[in-house]
């Protein structure tokens, strides 16, 4: 549906992923289902996607707000596409159920003004060739 809504995958900036389980379950049962290669890695290369995928997964009842975090699909430092995807499903999950949802942008924040992490990272003197070793 996302590919279908964004018009394929190359037009997809921002992804991530969230679960809720009832209030029977345990977040670990969402979590089994979010959280392996099977599951996103279909997504990540539904979208030609080099980050790991943001997430939430929670324990909730129904209407329990899910909030999907987005990140840039190929540069997790590129604040400008950190936004959240944030709806309710007034009638799930049910205390045996759990609610599995993918989020996505075509886009960053408009006028964003959060800065910029390299830019940061230089400033206190870390190496920017090599932000993952901060």
């Amino acid at each position: 549906m996302i590919l279908d809504a964004t018009g394929g995958g190359d037009a997809v900036e921002g992804y991530g992923k969230a679960a809720i389980v009832g209030l029977d379950g345990e977040v670990e049962h969402a979590s089994a289902l979010i959280h392996t290669l099977r599951f996103g890695n279909h997504y990540r290369q539904a979208v030609g996607a080099k980050t790991y995928l943001a997430f939430t997964n929670i324990r909730g009842g129904a209407n329990t707000p899910v909030m999907i975090p987005l990140m840039d699909k190929n540069d997790e430092g590129r604040r400008s596409h950190y936004l959240t995807v944030h709806f309710a499903i007034p009638d799930a999950p049910a205390a045996d159920e759990i609610v599995v949802a993918l989020g996505a942008s075509i886009g960053g924040r408009p006028h964003h003004r959060i800065g910029d992490r390299y830019q940061d990272l230089k400033d206190l003197g870390h190496d920017v060739k090599n932000p993952a070793a901060v």
